[in-house]
């Protein structure tokens, strides 16, 4: 079952998608790919940048789960997680926008070519999981887009936006319970 932890390996499971479909053909070293703000992106050339979480609607639990003969788990509480992906070019600036174009493009096919994280791909935080997460653009307006991109310092730049939804987090209370273990029947006339 997944933990707190999941949040972060949603990140983690993006940059290794966009890793194995661009390193090395489009991006030199794996380095290139991975989770930063856009003003402290260090020497990344792809930006994956978690801006928001909330809470999934779609989904309510209400059934606590067992774990083992004598406990319940609480129920796990469902997240949806936002990301704005963003490709930074150190190209000479007259190839610097057509390079960061391509990708862009690239990240995009290959996010819908894997809407779903599932656990052979992507390792055992996604194998066990009720309800694989979805991988699904979101269109948003240009000026939903730049209020996003405002709370840093740097212009802003070409990027995409993507929900991955739904993330389990796993509750962490558990309760002990006690099972009927002898019953004792009564028969008898009236």
């Amino acid at each position: 079952m997944p933990n707190y932890n999941i949040v972060a390996e949603t990140g983690e499971a993006l940059v290794r998608l966009l890793r194995e479909g661009m390193v090395p053909g489009m991006i030199p070293n794996s380095e290139g790919i991975g989770v930063c703000q856009p003003s402290d992106r260090g020497d990344v050339s792809l930006g994956i940048c978690l801006y928001d979480i909330r809470r999934n609607t779609d989904i309510i639990p209400t059934e606590r789960v067992a774990v083992g003969t004598d406990k319940l788990r609480s129920p796990s509480s469902y997240v949806d997680l936002y990301f704005m992906i963003t490709a930074y070019s150190a190209s000479d600036i007259k190839f610097r926008m057509l390079e960061e174009s391509k990708l862009i493009g690239r990240a995009i096919q290959l996010l819908e070519g894997n809407s779903v994280l599932r656990g052979e791909v992507f390792g055992k935080p996604f194998s066990d999981l009720r309800y694989p997460p979805k991988i699904e653009m979101l269109d948003l307006e240009t000026e939903e887009k730049h209020r996003i991109w405002n709370s840093t310092e740097i212009p802003y730049k070409l990027s995409v936006f993507y929900k991955v939804y739904p993330i389990e987090i796993e509750s962490e209370k558990i309760t002990g319970i006690t099972r009927v273990t002898e019953t004792d029947i009564t028969v008898g006339q009236i």
